[in-house]
């Protein structure tokens, strides 16, 4: 069994096709460094959002967001302190002054932080890797790009797979693997070389079986599955054009 992040779902855009995904993902992306000012980037993390609490994903959202949350902070703490732009006091700590200048890049940079999280956990979270891969081959994508692209959206869980496998395994042997910081530093050694040696034994296997299905081949690829792009794609996409539109147009025009 292989770990991915997808969050399996029959919501609206679980259904919507993984270009009109991906394009929602890449759209976001842009925005978060086209729009100016706090308002605008704090309005489009709200859409985001919206849309993951539809999708029923934004606990899993919640998750990530509080993973990076740390990052967050030291945006606001060293912007706050050290930004060549200081020049208004706005909270002082002892002797510690933090400047509004700062804050509010601070702020910005967390508003981007969050909204590059947002846009991309759309994709992620609501898509199966293979059928994003198989969607972009559909429309030209080469056979070799596909491999890649799943490889590296499957690296990480495989990997974390293979080490509770392991883990697992060196448990029922009798070794320690919980308790202090040091008993699990030692146990992380002697997990490394079963880790390497799986993964390279899985990469030839893996390599094998595409030979054998014909990956080098250069015939017209054919699909097991029939493509299904809902009735509102179109609109989807529509719509997501149309606020990248308004965006570049809004930075122009305010620049």
């Amino acid at each position: 069994m292989q770990f991915t992040l997808y969050v399996p779902g029959d919501s609206w855009v679980h259904r919507l096709d993984p270009v009109s995904k991906l394009l929602l993902a890449a759209v976001g992306l842009a925005l978060t460094f086209v729009l100016p000012g706090h308002l605008a980037p704090a309005l489009l993390l709200a859409a985001a959002l919206a849309i993951l609490a539809t999708a029923r994903v934004l606990r899993r959202s919640g998750a990530v967001f509080a993973g990076v949350l740390l990052i967050a902070v030291t945006f606001f703490i060293v912007q706050g302190l050290v930004y060549a732009g200081n020049a208004t006091p706005a909270l002082t700590l002892g002797p510690v002054t933090f400047y509004r200048e700062g804050l509010l890049l601070g702020l910005r940079l967390t508003l981007r932080l969050y909204n590059i999280l947002a846009s991309s956990l759309i994709l992620i979270l609501t898509t199966r890797p293979s059928d994003l891969v198989e969607s972009l081959m559909r429309r030209g994508l080469p056979s070799r790009f596909g491999y890649v692209i799943i490889a590296v959206l499957q690296v990480i869980p495989v990997m974390v797979e293979a080490a509770g496998r392991i883990t697992d395994a060196q448990r029922s042997r009798g070794m320690e693997t919980e308790g202090s910081l040091w008993v699990r530093l030692r146990a992380f050694i002697p997990l490394m070389g079963p880790l390497v040696t799986s993964s390279l034994i899985a990469t030839e296997e893996r390599a094998l079986a595409l030979e054998v299905r014909g990956f080098a081949s250069n015939r017209k690829l054919t699909f097991l599955r029939d493509e299904i792009i809902p009735g509102y794609a179109w609109p989807v996409r529509i719509a997501a054009l149309a606020a990248l539109a308004l965006g570049i147009a809004g930075r122009v025009i305010l620049s």
